[in-house]
């Protein structure tokens, strides 16, 4: 999830992270992995951006992994191949504080061969780097700057309020909500950041819109309240194959027979799930 949001937010606000990287706005666009064969390796953590004459190589890690150096080396090889006359800049950047020796490795060495590669540590970076561009926001609160976390994380909400463009403004605060994660716990992050923050995003209204709509249709079709059911029913399935992919039929069908009220709590419950074992806790505790 984690990787997701970064990468999310470094093609989307590209601009930004070329401002924070190399001190201007580069226009950067985005290169798809496949045009580098990485399989199979992991093409779901490669950012590749590029500009004129430059091919940026991106790696966000919340964990220390020994294989980045090798990768990286592999990667380089891979693009120089395939951009020949472009420079290459790899960076990786590490999220969450670590005492491992791993996340201070910036080069491969083995015999004859040497690969040398940029590493950023978050907490180690000044905050004001990231308060300055709207698409590094979410990625403030991971600094260490010796402030409380918590306060921190209300001084960066203040600045998504100010935020004027309202998909942008959903867009940052659910993605800071995601990366406070790392280093606060979820029911501080709620108190702090407004809670309707995933109820205002585009897709989560689109999903809600789709879900009444045919629930009106099976309502005209079947009687109020059970159209008000099948409604609750759609919404839910929706949400959850939105974020977790299709469900195990055993879920499905318990879904399916839940009465109104729980099918209304488990709508609310939906946006702090984190995982599809979150899912069965809740029918767990509501047993």
């Amino acid at each position: 999830m984690f990787d997701n949001i970064c990468k999310f937010l470094a093609e989307t606000y590209s601009t930004d992270i070329a401002s924070w990287l190399f001190g201007e706005p580069i226009l950067l666009t985005q290169v798809q992995p496949q045009e580098l064969a990485v399989e199979p390796i992991r093409a779901d953590s490669l950012i590749l951006l590029e500009a004129e004459g430059l091919l940026l190589h991106l790696e966000f890690q919340t964990k220390a992994d020994p294989q980045i150096p090798f990768r990286m080396l592999d990667y380089w090889v891979r693009g120089k191949r395939r951009f020949p006359d472009k420079k290459l800049r790899q960076v990786v950047i590490y999220l969450k504080e670590t005492s491992s020796d791993v996340v201070f490795q910036d080069k491969f060495e083995e015999s004859t061969t040497h690969h040398a590669f940029e590493v950023i540590r978050l907490w180690e970076q000044p905050l004001a780097n990231f308060l300055e561009f709207t698409g590094m926001l979410p990625f403030a609160i991971l600094v260490n700057d010796g402030n409380n976390k918590e306060r921190l994380l209300q001084d960066i909400a203040l600045k998504i309020d100010q935020i004027p463009e309202p998909n942008t403004r959903q867009t940052i605060g659910s993605a800071t909500y995601v990366l406070a994660g790392l280093v606060l716990e979820e029911n501080v992050i709620k108190q702090i950041l407004r809670r309707d923050i995933m109820r205002e995003s585009v897709t989560y209204q689109a999903i809600l819109r789709e879900g009444r709509q045919e629930g009106r249709q099976e309502g005209r079709q079947e009687g109020r309240q059970e159209g008000r059911k099948e409604a609750l029913v759609t919404i839910v399935l929706r949400l959850l194959t939105h974020k977790f992919g299709t469900l195990p039929p055993k879920l499905h069908t318990r879904i399916t027979r839940l009465h109104i009220p729980r099918l209304e709590s488990l709508a609310e419950a939906i946006l702090d799930f984190q995982s599809i074992a979150d899912l069965e806790l809740w029918f767990s505790k509501k047993n």
